[in-house]
């Protein structure tokens, strides 16, 4: 009887360790189900940049100053997704979108525009950052499917440097932002396809854009861009620029010297080039609303394919 005993305790202790090793694979094994609903693992890699690895529990965009006073910029390299959107008096702002890296601070932080919130809601629900918005957009605010974590609303991820005037001086902390957000989604499909570049394109070393009245010049080198914006160079160095060229209306908003805020339309259809590898890829870009994804295709009719890595996107008025 005491033999028997001591086999049932053995095969018990047996059973606990298996059990306990299959339970420690599946929480060490996985991540956080972000609040979007689909969980990500590490082999899935990122949606946004095309590359292997942890693609990020969340996503935290941010609207960067891109007026001369507000370079350099400060995190912006470490963006997955940056946007080139026109803003008053022909200046341009940046509306840049952080998953798999934070930067430890990111700057200068501004005032969000109405093209962010069509932008924003193909990411599902993402934290914003920014410095405040016009009153005139407030109800659009509260009803977009965004969680703002404003200066206002969070100001202790929030700090002025003293080297830079203000308004262009503001800096926000990510991971503070993102602890203010514990709701914000995951990163998704956006509509970006990466992979081999296809036939058709044309060499293009070297090109120029112009978002507002602010220039955009590309070089490429060694599979990126090395990018000069406003006259001013960067460190940012994306893996492709799409150029969307997309309609600008004049909203009723008009900022403090009364100039007139443009919207950038990016629900629809138009004209695209898609610019990876030293070669420019011609074809359309088409979103049937604004919580579909952005789809980009050759005039063959087969999706324009991304190369892995930073994405840039300019809304240049078509």
């Amino acid at each position: 009887m005491a033999e028997g005993n001591r086999r049932t305790r053995a095969l018990g202790v047996l059973l606990a360790l298996l059990v306990a090793a299959v339970l420690g694979f599946v929480v060490l094994g996985g991540h956080d189900t972000p609040a979007g609903g689909t969980r990500t693992t590490s082999a899935a890699g990122s949606p946004l940049t095309g590359e292997p690895g942890d693609p990020g529990r969340a996503v935290l965009a941010v609207k960067v100053d891109n007026a001369p006073e507000g370079r350099p910029w400060i995190g912006v390299g470490d963006a997955d997704v940056v946007y080139v959107e026109p803003v008053e008096a022909g200046l341009t702002r940046l509306l840049a979108v952080f998953a798999s890296h934070l930067p430890p601070t990111v700057g200068a932080v501004r005032s969000l525009r109405e093209s962010d919130l069509d932008l924003l809601a193909a990411y599902g629900r993402p934290a914003l950052a920014y410095s405040g918005n016009a009153p005139e957009l407030d109800a659009a605010v509260a009803a977009a499917d965004i969680d703002g974590v404003s200066a206002e609303r969070v100001p202790r991820a929030y700090r002025r440097a003293g080297d830079r005037p203000a308004p262009h001086n503001l800096l926000g902390d990510p991971a503070a932002l993102l602890a203010a957000a514990p709701d914000a989604a995951g990163p998704r499909d956006v509509g970006f396809r990466f992979g081999p570049a296809g036939g058709g394109g044309t060499p293009a070393a070297d090109v120029v854009e112009r978002v507002g009245r602010t220039e955009v010049l590309a070089r490429a080198d060694g599979g990126r861009w090395d990018l000069t914006v406003g006259g001013s160079p960067t460190d940012v160095r994306p893996a492709t620029i799409v150029v969307q060229r997309v309609a600008v209306r004049t909203s009723a908003i008009r900022d403090v010297a009364g100039s007139p805020s443009p919207t950038a339309v990016t629900v629809g259809s138009g004209a695209v080039d898609v610019l990876r590898d030293g070669t420019r890829f011609t074809g359309t870009w088409s979103r049937a609303s604004p919580a579909d994804p952005t789809t980009f295709t050759g005039a063959d009719g087969a999706p324009l394919t991304f190369a892995p890595g930073p994405v840039w996107v300019l809304l240049v008025a078509a």
